[in-house]
This record gives C-alpha cells, sequence and structure tokens, in this order.
C-alpha cells in the first residue's frame, strides 16, 4: 500500500513512508424535527462527505526498512507542497495503491509535529474530504415543472488510468504499448511497487496498475 497525491498538472507526490493505519469517516446526514405531542423524528438530508484521515512523516535521512523510495523530498519543502495543496482551491486525486481509494479530494487540515532527538524528521497528520461537484437545478420557464441541471464540471484532470496484466507481459512491454516508450517501465514500478512487490520481473496476470499521467 503506498500514497499518491495527484494533482490536475499530472504532478504525482509519492508519500516517502506509509502510515500504519488510514482512518475514514461515513456519516449520514440527519434532519431532526419536533412534531408536537408526538416527539422528535429524524429524517434523511442527504449524503455527508467521506474523511480520509492518516500520519506519517517525512524522514530526513533515507533508511530501507521503511521508506518506499531513496531520493526523497526535503522534508520542509514537502510540508510546504502539503500546504499549497490545502490552500488551493482546486482538488486533486488522492489514490492509496491496493485499496479502492481513487478519489477527487480537498485536503481540509493538516498538522506537523518536530520531536527531539530526531533532527530534520517532519511528521504530520492529513485530513481529506472527498470532493463532489456541485450541481445546481434552475427552472425553465416559470410554472413549467421543468428542470435543468448546470453542467459545469471541476477542471481536473481524468480519473487515473489503469492497466490489468495479461499473461506474458513485462513492465517495459506495458510501457511501450501505454505510454509510447519501454524506458518509462520505472514509472509504473514506482507507483505501483506495493502491488507488484520487490521483484518488478515478476508480474502476476490480473493484478491491476496504476499507469501515470
Amino acid at each position: 500500500m503506498e500514497i499518491h497525491f495527484v494533482d490536475g498538472n499530472g504532478a504525482d507526490f509519492h508519500l516517502p513512508v506509509n502510515p500504519e493505519e488510514i482512518r475514514i469517516s461515513r456519516d449520514k446526514a440527519l434532519e431532526t424535527i419536533l412534531i408536537l405531542s408526538l416527539g422528535e423524528f429524524d429524517l434523511p438530508a442527504g449524503e455527508r462527505v467521506k474523511e480520509i484521515a492518516f500520519s506519517s512523516f517525512f524522514p530526513a535521512a533515507y533508511d530501507s526498512g521503511y521508506c518506499n523510495y531513496s531520493n526523497l523530498p526535503d522534508p520542509q519543502e514537502a510540508m510546504n507542497r502539503l500546504t499549497r495543496m490545502m490552500n488551493d482551491k482546486k482538488p486533486v486525486r488522492l489514490i492509496i495503491t491496493d485499496t479502492a481509494v481513487n478519489v477527487l479530494v480537498m485536503l481540509s487540515a493538516h498538522h506537523s509535529t518536530f520531536r527531539g532527538g530526531e533532527p530534520g524528521d517532519v511528521y504530520f497528520d492529513v485530513t481529506a474530504r472527498t470532493w463532489r461537484d456541485m450541481k445546481v437545478h434552475t427552472l425553465n420557464s416559470a410554472g413549467s415543472g421543468t428542470s435543468s441541471t448546470d453542467s459545469s464540471r471541476t477542471d481536473t484532470k481524468p480519473k487515473a488510468k489503469t492497466y490489468t496484466v495479461k499473461s506474458g507481459d513485462s513492465l517495459s512491454k506495458i510501457a511501450k504499448l501505454e505510454l509510447g516508450s519501454s524506458a518509462k517501465w520505472q514509472q509504473i514500478y514506482s507507483l505501483n511497487k506495493g502491488t507488484i512487490g520487490s521483484d518488478p520481473n515478476k508480474l502476476k496476470p490480473g493484478q491491476k496498475l496504476v499507469l501515470p499521467s
């Protein structure tokens, strides 16, 4: 399992260290009404957005025991990147490999912590809320009883493309077929290391791989 944030330009922010756990909150919106002599009643009032939260850290030095890759970002620069994502008015795509999570989100909060005895490391907590386009219904004409829906959509890239491994496939073959260059196999491996494992040559038919934008 690895975590990627992909912005509307296709830039991939791959977190260097996986969190120990990921928390997904789902709530049902209810409207409570009071009826005299009968008491309170709860009525469904739509769906609340889901929240996805986790904690991890940006290490100052590479450790093969827990780092996903060796070319680590500067911890402070990485935190600044999260801050820019949170302050931006456009959603980003959150991909958690080996799970069904591949959704547009807005970063609603993040907190950083500096610990004594661990110089340079930056610990953080992130909360993301799933993004939904707002659809506004307007009447076509007075008293007509018909309505139209605003068709404008959020200006983001389409959902990340995936590829299902077939018998005889290799990463270089997939890269050539889907990306136009066999040399891009390492980009595919970086996105799917949690699915493929430590040996990039051992693909299994039926595996679903996320392709770079």
